[in-house]
């Protein structure tokens, strides 16, 4: 690439990308950080974000590897967007987000919970639910789920539990149970996969305290665990569990993650609409304009070679830092400066350019301000122009601009010294 002077190409104005590019990073920067600490600020077991021996990341980054597509929703709303028969739901620990209201001075479970988990099964969609943290109950479609604990002062140990294998595929690992952890309180319309204590040599104790059970809603499959120790990743990490896992999912590619349970709730604002809305195309467009605007702000996309010889880019009057200003926006090199105003005022005034060069003197100081630097030398051109103007207006005029253009000169110094 070459100079638009020395062999008539184009080179690439990089000021107005840089501004644009470096604007564009701030506000990416600040936003990725925002992301960062509304993730971090999660306490709850279970949570899905947290890497901690107490977090799932581990779980679902697993199925991230065997090839499932987790998403990791802080919009509880965006479950009705999923397609339930390819989707598996899970919900870990937690407490939904603005379930319970206020009416006369009373705390009423407003039901919306429940409501989005009958929806999503009416549509053939698959539930893992995993200690919910009060009883959940659906009148139309007729199932319950609540959680028993233990109420005699006998503290128990953590444990491991033996599948029910007529119900769970072969090589089902064994489930391991925190200390005191609750039961499920099931009926007859759930079927049990993982119950009671195991002992050593002895199979499943089905008739013991059910800590997994499974019931089909219509279409869809809900499945119910009283505790999430076997999912966290403490647990994972020591004793992986494929088969168990495969089974939760249903053999569904699609995992939908709630971290509205753990308080990860985005607020309605520009990027819940851009995610929501599916504005990103939206985004990309401003971002794009946003770009080319400041591009051209800063000066043309290319330097090129004077495009109009008659375009004037000194204007009458102008101040010569002020001028000087916009032909540095238009992309002329400094060192050009000086020699572009003369071109310039040779097109715009050639008689007057002629007689300059015709004197002796003043061709004299003519070649002397073209080898200056660009601010000494436009001034000295200008002076160069402005005297010429004079002589030709007469003595009387000459007399009374001279000092007058003096004190012009005195006046634009300072700010021609912002551009040296």
């Amino acid at each position: 690439m070459f100079d638009s002077r020395s062999h008539g190409g184009m080179v690439l104005n990089w000021r107005g990308p840089l501004l644009a590019g470096g604007i564009f990073a701030a506000v990416f920067a600040i936003l990725l950080f925002m992301a960062h600490q509304n993730q971090s600020t999660t306490s709850d077991m279970g949570s899905s974000l947290r890497e901690d021996p107490y977090g799932t990341s581990l779980l679902f980054d697993s199925y991230a590897r065997a090839g499932y597509q987790v998403k990791r929703s802080q919009d509880e709303d965006s479950l009705f967007d999923q397609n339930a028969g390819s989707t598996t739901a899970f919900f870990i620990g937690g407490y939904p987000y603005n379930e319970w209201e206020n009416e006369k001075g009373k705390l009423r479970n407003a039901g919306k919970f429940s409501g989005r988990l009958e929806d999503f099964l009416a549509r053939g969609g698959r539930i893992v639910l995993i200690r919910p943290a009060w009883k959940l109950k659906s009148e139309s479609q007729g199932w319950e789920v609540e959680n028993k604990w233990n109420e005699t002062p006998k503290e128990s140990r953590p444990t491991w539990i033996s599948p029910d294998l007529r119900e769970m595929p072969a090589g089902s690992e064994m489930m391991y149970l925190g200390a005191d952890a609750p039961w499920l309180k099931a009926d007859e319309h759930w079927t049990t996969l993982y119950a009671g204590p195991a002992k050593a040599g002895a199979k499943a104790d089905t008739s013991g305290n059910v800590y997994m059970a499974m019931r089909r809603v219509g279409s869809g499959a809900l499945i119910a665990a009283s505790q999430e120790w076997f999912l966290l990743n403490e647990t994972i990490k020591t004793r992986p569990n494929p088969v168990l896992l495969d089974f939760l999912t249903g053999g569904r590619p699609v995992i939908w993650v709630d971290e509205t349970l753990h308080g990860l709730h985005q607020n309605q604002g520009v990027l819940w609409l851009v995610q929501r809305y599916r504005l990103q195309v939206a985004l990309m467009l401003f971002w794009a304009a946003l770009l080319a605007l400041l591009w051209s702000m800063s000066g043309d996309l290319v330097r090129r070679p004077r495009r109009d010889q008659n375009a004037q880019i000194v204007r009458h009057g102008e101040a010569a830092g002020v001028a000087a200003r916009h032909l540095l926006q238009r992309s002329i090199p400094t060192e050009h400066v000086v020699a572009e105003c003369w071109e310039q005022y040779r097109h715009r005034s050639p008689q007057d350019a002629q007689a300059i060069s015709a004197d002796p003197r003043c061709a004299l100081r003519l070649r002397a301000a073209l080898a200056q630097p660009a601010l000494a030398g436009y001034m000295e051109l200008s002076q160069l122009i402005a005297e010429r103007r004079a002589s030709a207006k007469g003595p009387a005029h000459a007399d009374r601009g001279a000092p007058e253009s003096s004190a012009a000169a005195t006046k634009r110094i300072p700010e021609e010294a912002r551009i040296a």
